[in-house]
């Protein structure tokens, strides 16, 4: 099951430019949890440190606190490559490993952390792509065909099926469809739906409409800084802010 998460104070620096500032939010468990607002306003910086993977740019540094359920993401202790178990994530761009077989690329997760029991890496990969609504299409070119020989659709749902194998509890999702046709944008909707009755979601999206249709929560970020959060529908109706009104209302961005 997903569990909450909790950010309190949260600023974050690229050298010496701030990218966020003093950011605080209680996303719910097992819900989808919408991330808007205009390019640049630093939705994307906000959910990478969530799961540490700010810490891959040179010279990125955090202050604040996130915790994931009972886990102190930035504790003494605790390892990004726990953090990054624990906490999934989809790229706007779908990025299959281009040398592994559809198969490989969703037990690569497993293999790392030490799995190679066969018999439950077939199990894992099974149920994982069938969670990612993938099964049906792959199933009989597994181990034959690349992840990267498949449509964009079909990768960015490959990508899903990756995180999920090791089993997260919260999945991240930065704009995963905005690349997509729309009838793979509705798949992965669809697919947004289905796993947060076991999985809490944080989609980051350029798509308003798409925020309306698959989250029950909304944040909406402007220069570095959270304006609003609240449930989506009240941020689409009866916004508290009038920046955010003026966003959702396209008199900007």
């Amino acid at each position: 099951m997903g569990v909450g998460v909790q950010v309190e104070q949260l600023n974050a620096w690229f050298g010496a430019t701030q990218a966020l500032y003093d950011i605080a939010m209680q996303i719910p468990a097992n819900h989808a949890t919408a991330i808007i607002g205009p390019s640049g306003c630093g939705k994307s910086t906000f959910i990478r440190c969530l799961n540490r993977m700010h810490e891959t740019v040179r010279d990125a540094r955090l202050e604040g606190r996130v915790r994931i359920g009972a886990m102190e993401v930035y504790g003494n202790g605790t390892s990004a490559v726990e953090v990054r178990r624990r906490v999934g994530m989809v790229f706007q761009k779908p990025n299959p490993f281009p040398t592994m077989s559809i198969y490989d690329n969703v037990a690569a997760g497993l293999k790392l952390n030490g799995f190679h029991n066969r018999r439950v890496l077939d199990e894992v990969v099974e149920r994982s792509l069938h969670m990612a609504a993938l099964w049906d299409e792959v199933k009989d070119v597994l181990k034959k065909q690349s992840g990267a020989s498949l449509s964009g659709g079909q990768q960015q749902r490959l990508c899903i099926a990756r995180a999920l194998a090791v089993q997260p509890e919260v999945m991240l999702m930065d704009e995963p469809a905005s690349a997509l046709d729309p009838i793979s944008t509705s798949k992965i909707e669809e697919l947004i739906f289905q796993l947060k009755e076991q999985y809490t979601i944080v989609i980051v999206t350029h798509n308003m409409q798409q925020a309306a249709r698959v989250a029950e929560y909304t944040g909406f970020f402007l220069m570095g800084k959270l304006i609003e959060f609240d449930k989506t529908e009240k941020i689409f109706t009866n916004p508290s802010d009038k920046r955010t009104e003026d966003y959702i209302t396209g008199r900007f961005g």
